[in-house]
């Protein structure tokens, strides 16, 4: 009888993607420390509220890149063990879509918070792609209206004020508990309920290893801490990892 090979969770922050020029939230050099303005351009209510908000909101949007964004080692490395045929699923944090964009199989990658690469009408719910408004706001228009019935477009991530999706939130849940190793990589473990997904899994009985520059309120508890760059720390992980199935 063949063994039954560990299910590996891996929840990811922003700390992975910094190498693509995506800048994180909370380090400290990450957005809210330079510029502490920024966080009402993705809190609900004021994007809701204020049109001059939502006008500063997409010239932020235009201006980051982050559509032009690559994947870098980090993500890749998370393909690579895809790829050695270790049961994987990825929880992420991040709106970027850039562990699709890097080769992983986009069922087995649970995006936490939304997807920045699409946009949401808030009145009918139509979605659209992103490039598509920032193309418009290039053009010259300050606030993008939805194109089938006029109402505020958002990015279609879960933005400050609002509830995770419960339906994504509760197989994120199923797999925390499901799996034997929780590895949490570039994320500061304060968010929740993200972070909490953390908790679920050592409760029920998985292995932690905490990949992150920072400490985090879950490093007394963790296996392992990593606090090498995440560009090279996590390949080498990786290596060690397919190296022990």
């Amino acid at each position: 009888m063949t063994a039954k090979r560990p299910l590996i969770a891996v929840l990811t922050g922003a700390g992975i993607s910094t190498d693509s020029g995506i800048p994180d939230y909370r380090g400290p050099n990450g957005l809210w420390q330079r510029d502490p303005g920024a966080q009402e351009l993705v809190t609900i209510g004021p994007y809701l509220a204020d049109p001059d908000v939502r006008r500063r909101s997409w010239l932020m949007r235009r201006d980051a890149g982050a559509q032009a964004a690559e994947p870098n080692a980090g993500h890749l490395a998370l393909v690579e063990l895809e790829r050695s045929g270790l049961p994987l699923r990825v929880l992420t944090q991040n709106v970027d879509g850039l562990h699709q964009r890097a080769g992983l199989t986009a069922r087995k990658v649970l995006e936490l918070h939304g997807t920045a690469r699409q946009v949401e009408c808030v009145r009918c719910h139509r979605r659209g792609e992103m490039q598509e408004v920032l193309d418009r706001v290039a053009a010259g228009e300050p606030d993008p209206a939805c194109p089938a019935c006029g109402g505020v477009l958002k990015p279609a991530t879960v933005m400050f004020g609002e509830a995770l999706d419960p339906v994504v939130l509760d197989q994120a849940e199923a797999i925390a508990k499901a799996c034997d190793l929780i590895v949490a990589i570039g994320t500061t473990l304060q968010v929740y309920p993200a972070a909490g997904l953390v908790q679920v899994a050592l409760d029920a009985g998985a292995r932690l290893i905490v990949m992150n520059a920072e400490p985090t309120p879950y490093d007394p508890v963790a296996d392992e801490l990593i606090r090498e760059p995440i560009g090279t720390a996590l390949p080498a992980l990786v290596r060690r990892l397919v190296a022990q199935q």
